[in-house]
């Protein structure tokens, strides 16, 4: 297993498959069927080229296995943070270490620009997701967010870690 900056000759396409693979797996349940099923091949290829977001892969075999991004925060009330924006892994790949690996290669990446308060958000309801910060020592910080996703109103929990 590699972990690597994303390439500009990176394809796209495999890499917002990653993301749509791990929504539909990992959010079987939660989000509604329907929005998962209708999920487009390529919805997340063109998000791949903000020029705000740093994104991290996973490769193993070169195949794209899983995707980080993070930044400074995008919420003004945290400018002196650093926020994880997106983790996702194909799902054969879950529960490997790998996920593991790819958080704490993006949070050295973010200490190396000077962060060293840390968050995120997760899906409420994504108890496995929860879990996986808990054990890498993000917290619930006690701030939620409501936001609809397929028709669905669905609560935000914001995650933190402070070194």
């Amino acid at each position: 297993m590699e972990i690597r900056r994303m390439a500009v000759s990176d394809d796209r396409m495999a890499i917002s498959k990653v993301f749509e693979e791990s929504w539909k797996y990992a959010c079987r349940g939660i989000v509604p069927q329907e929005y998962l099923d209708s999920l487009p091949e390529g919805r997340w290829a063109d998000k791949m080229e903000d020029p705000a977001r740093n994104t991290l892969l996973c490769v193993e075999d070169e195949r794209i296995a899983g995707v980080v991004c993070f930044c400074r925060s995008r919420l003004e009330a945290f400018a002196d943070w650093g926020e994880i924006s997106a983790i996702y892994l194909l799902p054969e790949y879950m529960g490997k270490g790998y996920g593991r690996a790819m958080l704490q290669a993006a949070l050295a990446e973010l200490r190396g620009m000077g962060y060293h308060k840390f968050y995120l958000w997760v899906l409420g309801e994504n108890a496995r997701g929860r879990l996986f910060y808990e054990k890498a020592s993000f917290s619930f910080a006690g701030e939620t967010e409501e936001e609809p996703i397929g028709g669905k109103p669905l609560r935000l929990v914001r995650y933190e870690r402070v070194e």
